[in-house]
This record gives structure tokens, C-alpha cells and sequence, in this order.
């Protein structure tokens, strides 16, 4: 059973997944940021791959992806920070990708690598599943799950297509717009999860604008996984003691999905 199967099988409350920048605030943070994580409740980490036009991206992770590459962090730089990464954590790990730089770098080498620095599976936000034939035979031969992406305005056929193709589990953007920190859940979203369950046993993970405690109680009782970025991103930048605040920040989230689960949706 790979690592993200074995993460969703039999789970009592909805996985808690993060994301951060490979690079940023510097490499030594990233190397540091995925043990705290993992002590302090995250199930699963994406490793976003710094790329200069992140389209789906909000300010934070734009100014962070932005740093990154100041700093020099590339494909390989990331693959040998994972392949770091995995020596300490046990985590199902992926890279969340514009499709650019793998490309560049020649999917069939960067899956092959990526399995061997210990990752378990792809996100690439700007590459549809209907184009993805290349990388996604080149996953599929390394055993990396491509996990595909839906936004709330999906038609039936595009959820059937990505229920059908998505491995791992399937991505649900929880709103028609970039990631980034927000008050609140956009409306519709039970429904919209609702919708995509109708036609997909894959576990549904929600992510783009969660930022708060309260949001993550709200979607314990309808997701299998939630997907937190921005928030720790910049909690991440914030300064030289951004230990505690990540900490903190994590842990209420964690708190706040088994709450939520035991007082059910």
C-alpha cells in the first residue's frame, strides 16, 4: 500500500495537509519545516517547486516562489531537498508544479527522480488531466499518484474524467479564483463536494483559502483532507522565530478537524 493509500485508509477525522515553498524563507527552513509539521499533526506535505508565473497562486506564495528563485532554488534543487526531507519524515510527500519547469527538466527524469528522493505523488495545477499522457505515464511507471484538480463550476463529464484518472486522491479548488488567505469558505461548497462524491469514491481533499480553525471544523464532516498553504507560507516568512507561530497555527488546525469531526457535519 503506498503511502498516500495507506494515509486515507480507515481514517477517523479528515488529514491535515500543508504546503510550503521549497526555498523559502531558504532551504535550511524547508529541511527544518517538515519534521514540525509532522510534530505537530500534518499527515501530508506538498512541496510547492518555485516557478516565476505561478497563475493559480496568490501574493503570498507568488512573493515566496519569487524568493526562492532569488535564492537560486531549482527542480534539482528540490528533488535533493526531498530526497533530504524523506531521511527524516515518514510523510507522504508531493510536489505541487506548474508544468513548465518539469517539462524543462523531462518528465520521464524528474519521476524517475522524484521516486527515488522518496515523493509520492504530483500536483500540477496548470495541466489538465485530458493533456497530461506524458507525465502521466512516466508517473505511473515510478508509482507516483497524479492527483487531479476540480474547481466548483466542473461539469459532470469533467468530474467523471478526473474521478476516473486522478490517483491518490482528487484536489477540490474551493473556489474559481487564486490560493490565499480568506475570512471565510465561499458558498456552495458542501455542494460542490457533494457533487464530485456522487461520482467518485477517490477521498476528496479541499484546499485555496482556508486560513482559520473555524473553516477547517466547518469542512471536517465533508472532506477526507484539508489543505492549508498561505497561512504557514507566511507564518513561514514572518521572521528568524517562526518555529512557534507555525506550531501554534498547526496545532489549532489539527484541534479544530478532530472537533469537528466528533460533533460531525
Amino acid at each position: 500500500m503506498s503511502r498516500l493509500a495507506a494515509l486515507f485508509a480507515g481514517r477517523k477525522e479528515p488529514a491535515l495537509i500543508a504546503f510550503i515553498t521549497v526555498g523559502y524563507p531558504d532551504l535550511a527552513a524547508t529541511l527544518e519545516a517538515v519534521p514540525l509539521l509532522e510534530s505537530c499533526g500534518v499527515d501530508a506535505v506538498e512541496l510547492g517547486i518555485p516557478f516565476s508565473d505561478p497563475l493559480v497562486d496568490g501574493i503570498t506564495i507568488q512573493q515566496a516562489s519569487y524568493r526562492a528563485l532569488q535564492k537560486g532554488i531549482t527542480p534539482a534543487a528540490c528533488l535533493e531537498a526531498a530526497c533530504l526531507i524523506r531521511q527524516k519524515s515518514a510523510l507522504p510527500l508531493l510536489f505541487m508544479s506548474y508544468y513548465n519547469p518539469i517539462l524543462s527538466y523531462g518528465p520521464a527524469l524528474f519521476c524517475r527522480e522524484a521516486a527515488r528522493a522518496g515523493v509520492d505523488g504530483l500536483i500540477i495545477p496548470d495541466l489538465p488531466l485530458e493533456e497530461a499522457g506524458v507525465l502521466e505515464a512516466s508517473s505511473l511507471r515510478h508509482n507516483l499518484d497524479l492527483v487531479g484538480l476540480l474547481a466548483p463550476n466542473s461539469p459532470p463529464e469533467r468530474i467523471g474524467l478526473v474521478a476516473g484518472r486522478s490517483r491518490g486522491f482528487i484536489y477540490l479548488v474551493s473556489l474559481t479564483g487564486v490560493t490565499g488567505m480568506r475570512q471565510e469558505l465561499p458558498p456552495g461548497v458542501a455542494d460542490f463536494v457533494a457533487r464530485v462524491r456522487s461520482l467518485s469514491s477517490l477521498p476528496l481533499c479541499l484546499g485555496f483559502g482556508i486560513s482559520t480553525k473555524e473553516q477547517a471544523a466547518q469542512l471536517s464532516g465533508h472532506v477526507e483532507g484539508v489543505i492549508v498553504g498561505s497561512s504557514i507560507v507566511q507564518l513561514m516568512g514572518s521572521g528568524e522565530k517562526w518555529q512557534p507561530a507555525v506550531a501554534r497555527f498547526v496545532r489549532g488546525l489539527k484541534e479544530a478537524l478532530v472537533q469537528g469531526r466528533q460533533a460531525g457535519p
